[in-house]
């Protein structure tokens, strides 16, 4: 059951593993963001380049407030989130010194995906979130895209297909967009939910572009 599957998750991260688990937009790998072991375990995981950041996963807008300086409107986040979009704050003290340690700045998801909006919920902090494949490699939308990484993993949560397996669009990843400047916002990555954001934070919100 749904239960059970959520408290293995928990558990397995709470044990400073690493699980693989479906999103709204591809397969990633979480781990617990505060757990600096469990953070260093995903970087060699993906082959990633340490100066690569991670970005930390959500529940619910609310518990954003904890790790991040927003200097956005509340309802301007609850436009975007949860959804296929990741917004970058500056970061607060409260956040693992060793997630990032070369930026001030921190990427934020809280994915349109039930599972993993109960597993954040049910974890202490943040999860730290990357996509299930090795770094430089095309991002997986089926479990078994990745199944070289399973011996590495400590729990492999099989949500089904997501998206168009066919559909290379699927494959873009989230949309990754700095908010860390008031009034501006800077697309770091296109990603699969563009236009839609663009529109929300110019027309809605009146941000202009900054530079990138």
């Amino acid at each position: 059951g749904w239960r059970e599957a959520v408290a293995a998750a928990a558990g397995a991260l709470q044990a400073g593993g690493l699980v693989a688990v479906p999103t709204d937009t591809v397969y990633g790998v979480a781990c617990l963001a505060q757990d600096s072991a469990a953070v260093r375990s995903i970087y060699s995981l993906k082959g990633r380049n340490g100066s690569k950041p991670l970005a930390i996963c959500l529940g619910d807008v609310e518990r954003l407030y904890r790790y991040c300086h927003v200097n956005v409107p509340d309802e301007l986040l609850r436009d975007l989130l949860p959804g296929p979009v990741t917004l970058v704050l500056q970061r607060s003290e409260e956040l693992n010194k060793d997630l990032n340690p070369f930026t001030s700045l921190v990427g934020v998801r809280i994915p349109n995906h039930p599972f993993i909006r109960d597993l954040a919920r049910a974890c202490s902090g943040p999860l730290a979130l990357t996509s299930a494949n090795i770094s430089s490699q095309g991002s997986t939308l089926t479990v078994l895209e990745f199944q070289d990484l399973w011996p590495q993993l400590s729990l492999v949560i099989d949500g089904g297909p997501i998206g168009d397996v066919q559909s290379p669009e699927c494959r873009l990843g989230s949309t990754v967009v700095d908010l860390s400047v008031s009034g501006k916002f800077s697309i770091i990555r296109p990603g699969c939910a563009l236009m839609s954001t663009v529109e929300i934070l110019k027309k809605k919100y009146g941000l202009v572009p900054g530079s990138s």
